[in-house]
């Protein structure tokens, strides 16, 4: 049985740890980039987590961490999908250890999120899936969008 706490700034090792091993279990993950992600993330959620735009979970069983998962709060100009307000909702780091996969956690950690952005009257949530997260996340709702990205190419 998990039992879910919410993440302190205590955390903030943790969570970095897990974002780095979500990423290093995606297929050819660059190790470098990972490492530079990793320094600079953990003093960005400290900060988030201490000024509420961060709002994680930890899942425990038995005093072992078993994974985590974070909303984060982001400023938004009012769109046609929230007409009245400025926020929108961002899931991620959603990241559950191997020992603990296929038990139903992930859908668990994702409820959390869900609830807080219902608490908090955000009715937009976006996220970005991995192939293996991809089923979670379509059962909650969500869906492909039209979305372009463009990322400046590292400068070597």
């Amino acid at each position: 049985m998990f039992t879910t706490r919410t993440a302190s700034i205590d955390d903030a090792a943790l969570l970095t740890a897990h974002r780095h091993a979500m990423f290093a279990s995606m297929p050819n993950p660059n190790i470098t980039a990972l490492e530079t992600m990793s320094r600079a993330f953990e003093p960005w959620v400290r900060e988030k987590l201490a000024n509420r735009r961060y709002i994680g979970w930890i899942a425990e069983e038995n005093g072992r961490v078993a994974g985590s998962a974070g909303l984060l709060l982001l400023d938004w100009p009012p769109h046609p999908l929230h007409p009245s307000s400025h926020e929108r909702g961002y899931v991620l780091n959603v990241f559950v250890d191997p020992d603990f996969r296929k038990r139903g956690l992930a859908h668990q950690l994702l409820e959390h999120c869900m609830a807080e952005a219902r608490r908090k009257g955000i009715r937009v949530i976006t996220l970005h899936a991995s192939d293996a997260g991809r089923p979670v996340y379509e059962g909650y709702g969500f869906r492909a969008t039209s979305e372009m990205l463009y990322a400046e190419p590292a400068k070597e």
